[in-house]
């Protein structure tokens, strides 16, 4: 260990914000634009996560890629609409506790704050805009610049853009996607209970059931922080 700050890593969907609604409503928006029906609500909230033209791949694999890229450009367009129509606050919603924790955390000299998300940055922008969450994150990453998790490409991102190395990182996330990518990074992980993968299925290195436990979860990953 050294002496370096530590560098929390955020998923998005599901771990910050609760967007399960519109990525459900999208998704069907994409699907009825290829002549299909809508997937269930528990087959999309099983690859929230993906990079989106993965996530819809997984969900229509019987799709050509022109095809897919309709239904990928139909997505974003309903996204988009549904945010310009109700705002980030109704849409995407932060988590009990979320901004507060963030707000803590981003006050503290030992800690920088990271993102790594399936999100757009069209997407990302939205949702920091917002929720006035601009400048809480010193890096950023998105979809648009690398392989779709949980390839580790955007963890390493991260560590490259802050200087932080593997031992003093931790990536926290609601996704089997998130915690494979953060075994993939060699970081560590906090998996959250509250977002849309079963907690059984995680297998990180701590799970938490509120924000409030984030520290005290790191603290375990970082021995001796607190």
């Amino acid at each position: 260990m050294t002496d370096a700050p530590k560098l929390i890593i955020f998923d998005v969907d599901g771990t910050l914000v609760d967007s399960q609604a519109d990525i459900v409503a999208s998704m069907a928006a994409a699907f009825a634009e290829a002549g299909l029906p809508a997937p269930a609500r528990a087959d999309v909230l099983g690859i929230i996560g993906l990079s989106l033209d993965n996530a819809i791949g997984k969900l229509a694999p019987q799709v050509d890629a022109e095809v897919l890229s309709r239904m990928v450009a139909c997505y974003k367009d309903a996204y988009v609409a549904l945010r310009a129509r109700d705002g980030a606050e109704v849409t995407s919603p932060l988590y009990p506790g979320v901004r507060a924790m963030l707000d803590r955390l981003k006050a503290r000299d030992d800690v920088l704050l990271g993102v790594a998300t399936g999100k757009s940055r069209r997407g990302l922008d939205a949702l920091l805009d917002g929720h006035g969450l601009r400048g809480v994150f010193v890096t950023e990453q998105v979809s648009d610049f690398h392989p779709s998790k949980p390839h580790p490409s955007m963890l390493q991102a991260c560590l490259d853009e802050t200087g932080a190395l593997p031992e003093e990182a931790a990536m926290v996330g609601d996704t089997t996607y998130d915690m494979d990518m953060a075994r993939a990074a060699r970081i560590g992980s906090v998996g959250v209970s509250w977002g849309y993968h079963p907690v059984a299925r995680l297998q990180a290195d701590v799970v938490i059931d509120t924000i409030e436990a984030l520290p005290g979860a790191l603290g375990r990953i970082w021995e001796g922080w607190t």
